[in-house]
């Protein structure tokens, strides 16, 4: 089983033909709301990759309550450890210019109450062998608490660095398995501007440190990671991409799923690089998150 403790989003996303300077106002374009926040992104990848799915976090009592968990809902993830609170749900502010650009303001809201209690009652509720699904989007000793439970309890703890906080680096060293792209990875390592070599080295070395299984995400790269000693590379799709914003929460999701399943550690690599790939070919985080049959179909 998979429970996935972290954040729940509504994200507001206004289009424009240029970004606003400060203080000024310009027209909008168009104006549009989607279901996000990486918790539930990433528990909906693994739902849609067909594992059965717990998601434990929390909302608000507003009205984008019910619409930032519909997806979620429709898909059949569990959501009885989401709990309702006073403060709004989360949201991110995100404004679009003609040319790509944007600017975002994320608003915590109720992520920003999840506890280090809500972390034992998600932990406590596992069992050994379990696999446990966090970012950092809720409070840091929340996160810090779950992966100190997981540990006692024998979960397996996967933990993606995003987004890249200051405590990104220390919670980094404590959990088994460590998602992160390139720039997060600097992070981790205490380096700046990595190539390549670089990047191989240094994800031997804090292997050969800490014994994590660690990830690093390429964009159109790949994927690259080090597991028992060993360098592992998948590659995802050639394609051209619409909307890569919910890229990086598929391949999270889709690779929990895989090592829930039992797939080798090479198969769920590649098979969560393509579920990435085909993410970036639609619009929206949760919308663009494939089925696993359409993943099956490109392996």
């Amino acid at each position: 089983m998979i429970t996935v403790f972290g954040s729940i989003n509504m994200d507001l996303i206004a289009t424009t033909e240029r970004l606003p300077k400060p203080g000024e106002t310009v027209a909008g374009n168009s104006f549009s709301t989607a279901a996000g926040g990486k918790g539930a992104n990433q528990a909906l990848a693994a739902r849609r990759a067909g594992r059965a799915v717990h998601l434990a976090g929390a909302v608000g009592r507003d009205g984008f309550a019910g619409p930032a968990l519909a997806l979620l809902k429709d898909a059949g993830t569990q959501l009885e450890a989401v709990k309702q609170v006073d403060e709004p749900t989360g949201t991110a502010l995100i404004l679009v210019g003609g040319d790509g650009e944007n600017m975002i303001a994320v608003v915590p809201g109720a992520n920003g109450t999840v506890t280090a209690a809500g972390a034992d009652l998600a932990v406590g509720a596992m069992s050994k062998g379990d696999i446990l699904m966090l970012q950092l989007e809720i409070p840091v000793p929340a996160v810090e608490r779950a992966l100190a439970a997981a540990r006692a309890g024998g979960v397996i703890t996967v933990l993606n660095l995003a987004p890249l906080i200051d405590d990104a680096g220390r919670l980094g060293r404590i959990a088994d398995i460590v998602i992160a792209n390139e720039t997060e990875f600097e992070r981790l390592a205490g380096r700046e501007n990595m190539g390549p070599d670089d990047r191989e080295a240094a994800l031997k070395q804090i292997h050969g440190e800490t014994g994590q299984t660690l990830i690093v995400t390429l964009g159109a790269d790949g994927v690259i990671a080090i597991r028992d000693s060993v360098i592992f590379r998948a590659k995802g799709l050639k394609i051209e991409p619409v909307d890569t914003v919910g890229a990086g929460d598929t391949f999270c999701g889709y690779f929990a799923a895989g090592l829930d399943e039992g797939l080798d550690f090479e198969t769920a690599l590649r098979r969560a690089a393509v579920a990435g790939s085909l993410a970036c070919l639609t619009q929206g985080a949760q919308p663009s998150i494939p089925l696993s049959a359409d993943v099956a179909n490109k392996l």
